[in-house]
């Protein structure tokens, strides 16, 4: 018997028993599935980060004032835009951030992130203008009330209406909308378009007080002087504050750290969805081995008339895979379709590989699980199995 018969000979096998078949595919195509799309998921999640991360600048320290020591202030800022210390800095933007609510014409929407800053941010953070302009220098030294929104505030409050060059009302003073910025992309619970800027002066003098800064954002010439800026900063930072009482977050450390958790998270999540694929080859195992005391008497006419054991071992062993195989296929593409939709608020990123990986492990659990159904057929006496009732 040739291996064309022996495939038709184990699909006739499982198209004898449909439902049995199906239940057991459904099985690996769940464990399939579940792998591909939570690996997915991870590696979505992973790059929403990434891009996040980038999108602020990848040349970029941020630095932040802790529970200990002094706060920090514009002058220390101004220190920090040292030609002679800091040489490799290219801008630094004093931040203070608070909370606002806004209001035109009887419509209002509150945002948790309203940023008095400087022109220089848009550039450093990478918050360019879409429509309209960015506020001038000349608009920071006279705290002129002139603001920046994002497209969600936009669309919020100026329904049909182009915000450039209206007026709005925060904490009691009207500001000019100047510009709206470029929309950003937004992944998980927070939306980056949700905010406003406006000069740092004018948010101290209307909103924020004359306290101290919230951050301090320097951006450096290039992204490889990232470290050889920090250097820089640190240095005139300890002339002027206790080393405890401030810390620096570099933009491409918080970039590394963040791609190993979250590779540490999508391996985690895989481990858990194989589960699911054991799971599936315990099935194959349980549902052969049924079908192997139902075709004993079967087993033994075919052996009776000189089929080799081999014969009898690879066509179990082919019903087991093919089982596999179908079902693996299958998840692969209902895995494929369940990517199209965000799932926890993070659009899935399928990984070739591990459609690669879930695709063999089906191939494998085939043969694994099945052999040992395989090998108690192959094994049956011929006088035993005729005797079976």
């Amino acid at each position: 018997m040739n291996f064309h018969e022996i495939v038709r000979f184990a699909l006739r096998g499982i198209g004898a028993n449909k439902l049995r078949s199906v239940l057991t595919m459904l099985g690996i195509l769940i464990g399939v599935a579940a792998v591909i799309l939570l690996v997915a998921v991870g590696n979505g999640s992973a790059q929403a980060i990434a891009d996040r991360i980038s999108a602020l600048g990848t040349n970029t320290l941020t630095v932040m004032s802790t529970s200990r020591g002094a706060s920090l202030s514009p002058a220390t800022a101004e220190a920090l835009d040292d030609p002679v210390l800091a040489p490799d800095v290219k801008s630094v933007s004093p931040v203070v951030s608070t909370s606002a609510t806004l209001t035109y014409e009887g419509a209002e929407h509150e945002i948790s992130t309203f940023v008095g800053t400087t022109p220089e941010w848009f550039t450093a953070s990478n918050f360019p203008v879409g429509t309209g302009a960015v506020f001038t220098d000349d608009d920071e030294a006279q705290a002129r009330r002139v603001v920046v929104i994002g497209q969600t505030v936009a669309e919020e409050l100026f329904t049909g209406v182009d915000p450039v060059g209206e007026q709005v009302t925060i904490g009691g003073a009207l500001f000019t909308v100047a510009g709206v910025l470029q929309e950003k992309s937004s992944s998980g619970f927070q939306d980056s378009n949700d905010t406003a800027v406006a000069p740092l002066s004018a948010v101290r003098q209307v909103l924020a007080g004359y306290g101290s800064l919230s951050s301090i954002l320097v951006e450096a010439h290039d992204s490889d002087m990232v470290d050889t800026v920090q250097s820089e900063i640190t240095t005139v930072l300890n002339q002027r504050l206790d080393a405890d009482s401030y810390r620096i977050q570099n933009a491409s450390q918080l970039l590394e750290t963040q791609t190993e958790t979250a590779d540490t998270f999508t391996t985690l999540l895989g481990a858990v969805a194989a589960i699911s694929l054991l799971v599936g080859g315990i099935g194959i195992t349980n549902i052969m081995l049924v079908t192997v005391t139902e075709r004993t008497r079967e087993i033994g006419i075919r052996k009776a008339l000189g089929a080799p054991r081999r014969v009898i071992l690879s066509q179990f062993l082919i019903e087991a895979t093919l089982l596999s195989v179908i079902g693996g296929g299958l998840g692969v593409a209902a895995a494929v379709i369940g990517s199209r939709f965000e799932i926890v608020g993070v659009t899935p990123v399928i990984v070739p590989s591990s459609v690669a990986l879930a695709l063999g492990v089906s191939v494998l659990i085939g043969l694994f699980f099945g052999g040992l159904p395989a090998a108690r057929a192959a094994r049956l006496r011929p006088i035993d199995a005729l005797r079976y009732e």
